[in-house]
């Protein structure tokens, strides 16, 4: 994969050995700068990614540095080498424990590709009708921690004071998960033998779904090399592991929402870059015409809402993240703006779509966003179009239906 513009290697010391590789991988020119000229290094070179090695006499420059590679359009990946401590928000750790140089081109090859997805967005943006969603995109990532351990509350709590955390006990557990929701990382803490952490992480690296996830392991030295880009082994006191598994979950998020941006910009604009559903206004012209035909040809439409406490936003957006994974093709659907999810299943009939709608609310169920533990159960309720109805009449009962089913 060619890259526009250089490698920056940031150290106060001599050119560790494998650098080389990078240049037999194509993965060049490797240009060269000291800790005190790093920033300034930034500007003159643009380079496509900056390699920083965490030893000597780095710390005053760090922060300095990192906050400038924030700053850069397109997303510019900052890599820190053998960092002892915890690392800014935009650093992503890379240990190189075993001088293994194909690690790190892997590592490298998979943020350059966010680094490219973002510059398609930000060419392709300015002819569209989207708007690039706001804010830090770690706040909207969902973190699926494995562990038995001890240390499994305190990482659930550290993890969760940023983002959304999905917990599982068991592998077998955590396998569910990650085939019916949106992962940006995983964590896999203590209480797995060596044998089952091994099995874990080979099957991960076989499915090409999640093969560039961040794995972040905890608890065991990892004998083998796996083809996981972003696998990384962070021992120490949770709030640690937290701090440099982020970065790398950030990286993941931001490429979740970079692919939903240029899906919706494919779309016109009628899908929500956020949720990967429909927009409201979309919903509205789709299910009027889907309402319309029906009635119009004989079938079955029926519609379920799945209402959320207004006070947990997170839990809405989980939830439409679930949706637009698992519904089927023929159905769609849009986070409304009273905090609910409304998804309509094209030919379906009641006793179907009740089925279905219990299914998924099933998975809904198993997250707990943030600090408090806000569990994610919705109100369901599920109606069928009646041959008296209009749009408005069945939705109008579906809210209804709902508000019943709360109190």
């Amino acid at each position: 994969m060619s890259q526009a513009g250089p490698i920056l290697f940031v150290s106060d010391a001599e050119r560790p050995a494998f650098l080389a590789a990078l240049d037999e991988a194509r993965l060049f020119p490797v240009i060269d700068s000291d800790w005190a000229s790093a920033a300034r290094a930034v500007e003159q070179v643009q380079p496509a990614v900056v390699l920083a090695a965490m030893s000597g006499e780095h710390e005053p420059h760090m922060a300095a540095l990192a906050t400038k590679i924030a700053d850069q359009s397109p997303y510019l990946p900052l890599v820190a080498l053998d960092a002892a401590g915890a690392l800014p928000h935009n650093a992503l750790p890379f240990s190189s424990r075993s001088g293994n140089s194909d690690r790190l081109i892997a590592r490298l090859r998979a943020a350059l590709r966010v680094r490219t997805l973002h510059a398609t967005v930000m060419r392709r943006l300015p002819e569209a009708k989207v708007a690039l969603p706001e804010g830090d995109p770690v706040r909207d990532a969902t973190v699926l921690l494995i562990g038995r351990g001890s240390a499994y509350p305190a990482l659930s709590v550290a993890l969760g004071e940023r983002v959304g955390v999905v917990g599982a006990l068991s592998i077998e557990a955590a396998a569910k998960h990650l085939n019916t929701r949106e992962i940006d990382g995983v964590v896999l803490a203590e209480g797995f033998t060596a044998r089952v952490t091994d099995a874990f992480l080979t099957v991960l690296a076989e499915d090409t779904r999640f093969r560039n996830l961040p794995v972040v392991v905890t608890a065991h030295q990892l004998a083998q090399s796996y083809d996981l880009p972003n696998l990384e082994l962070i021992p120490g006191e949770p709030a640690k592991v937290a701090a440099n598994a982020l970065p790398l979950i950030r990286q993941r998020a931001m490429e979740g929402q970079m692919s939903r941006t240029l899906r919706s910009i494919d779309a016109g604009g009628w899908l929500d870059p956020r949720s990967g559903l429909l927009t409201v206004e979309a919903f509205a012209r789709d299910f009027a015409k889907a309402v319309e035909q029906t009635l119009a040809r004989g079938g079955g439409l029926s519609v379920a809402r799945f209402a959320f406490d207004p006070g947990n936003s997170r839990a809405q957006l989980d939830a439409a993240r679930i949706l637009s994974r698992l519904m089927r093709q023929m159905d769609f659907g849009a986070a409304q703006k009273d905090g609910s999810v409304i998804v309509v299943f094209a030919e379906t009939d009641f006793r179907t779509a009740h089925m279905i709608a219990r299914r998924l609310s099933a998975v809904m169920r198993h997250t707990s966003n943030g600090k408090h533990e806000m569990r994610s159960d919705p109100v369901v309720s599920v109606d069928s179009l009646s041959p008296s109805d209009t749009a408005r009449s069945l939705l109008a009962r579906l809210s209804a239906d709902a508000s019943r089913a709360a109190s």
